[in-house]
């Protein structure tokens, strides 16, 4: 059995614990969403939560609270089952064992292919960022993007990442801020997500 299965194995499938957060997400998900659907999201999150088990945020919260966040932005606008799924997973692969071809096997190809793309534009920010100035960087970022949910996940990733930045250094504050004003509310802005931009634009500008 994968490393994925064997997670998936570990929680029946009527026993996930809801929490606060999760439990707002699947309010949201119950407005728009078929059932079928949402129980695919929320096979979602049990892999997700096993997966990052033990991990913590710098506040101290579960890791598990991130994506869901992340999601919850994203159902808040009714995007598709498949960007929720890959928003919740859209760190299980970088930051845990599972793998790529796992997410494919239990939730197919589109939400593994979101995944990987998310996955490429964080390497690629790690890579690049340094060297390139940010309006050719943005422009890099658009350019490689095959799925423009992509790029809307990872914007709804720095929301949150914003919005729970006060637990950072100062100096990492500025840098990230600095980088949001430079980057990712000017992407939200070109593709007219107004409320993403302007909440980047606020956080931004507080930090």
């Amino acid at each position: 059995m994968d490393y994925a299965a064997t997670l998936l194995s570990k929680i029946p499938s009527t026993s996930a614990k809801r929490s606060r957060s999760l439990k707002q997400l699947v309010e949201t998900l119950e407005t728009y969403m078929p059932a079928e659907q949402i129980e695919q999201v929320m096979k979602s999150y049990k892999l997700s939560a096993l997966a990052h088990h033990g991990q913590k945020r710098m506040s101290g919260e579960p890791y598990i609270t991130h994506p869901v966040a992340v999601a919850h932005s994203l159902a808040k606008m009714h995007f598709d089952s498949q960007t929720i799924i890959a928003s919740i997973l859209h760190d299980v692969v970088e930051d845990t064992e599972t793998s790529l071809e796992e997410i494919k096997k239990e939730f197919g190809e589109e939400a593994a292919s979101l995944v990987d793309g998310v996955s490429k534009l964080d390497q690629m920010a790690t890579t690049s960022r340094a060297e390139t100035q940010a309006e050719s960087f943005r422009k890099m970022m658009l350019a490689m993007i095959e799925d423009i949910r992509v790029i809307l996940i990872k914007l709804a990733d720095r929301l949150h990442n914003m919005q729970t930045l006060d637990v950072m250094p100062k100096e990492k504050q500025a840098r990230i801020a600095r980088e949001t004003l430079e980057i990712y509310a000017p992407i939200a802005n070109r593709l007219g997500i107004n409320h993403m931009k302007v909440a980047l634009e606020d956080l931004g500008f507080r930090h």
